[in-house]
């Protein structure tokens, strides 16, 4: 079964793979919001990947767009990883969570794991 017909969302080309997911901002509220994610690859960044959020979730009203190691990523879903502006570390056993330091904040935000992967495997299909 390919990826795209394990999640109708999921769009691949020889030039871009991108995956939409949804992912849950944690916050001290004992409810969790559900927002609609893209991960991006494109083999021409092939050490790169984005995770990019609506502007539904923006201060400024605006896709807000993170770019990161792909190794980064993967190594996440293992153990907790990354000293900088983005952090990841395993949740669990389905979910994973990733960390995102700007200036005006930390967001939190969990994945599921499967997706990840997911999204990771059709990467490396794509092009190394």
């Amino acid at each position: 079964m390919s990826a795209t017909a394990e999640n109708p969302h999921a769009t691949a080309t020889r030039t871009a793979v991108e995956e939409r997911v949804r992912a849950r901002v944690i916050t001290d509220d004992p409810l969790y919001r559900a927002v609609p994610v893209a991960l991006r690859f494109a083999p021409s960044e092939p050490l790169a990947v984005r995770i990019v959020f609506p502007a539904g979730v923006s201060p400024e009203g605006t896709d807000n767009e993170w770019v990161l190691p792909r190794a980064l990523l993967e190594a996440g879903l293992l153990a907790p990883s990354g000293t900088g502006d983005v952090r990841v570390w395993p949740c669990g056993r389905v979910q994973v969570i990733v960390e995102f330091h700007a200036p005006e904040g930390v967001a939190v935000v969990q994945f599921d794991s499967a997706a990840l992967r997911r999204f990771l495997r059709r990467t490396f299909a794509t092009g190394r």
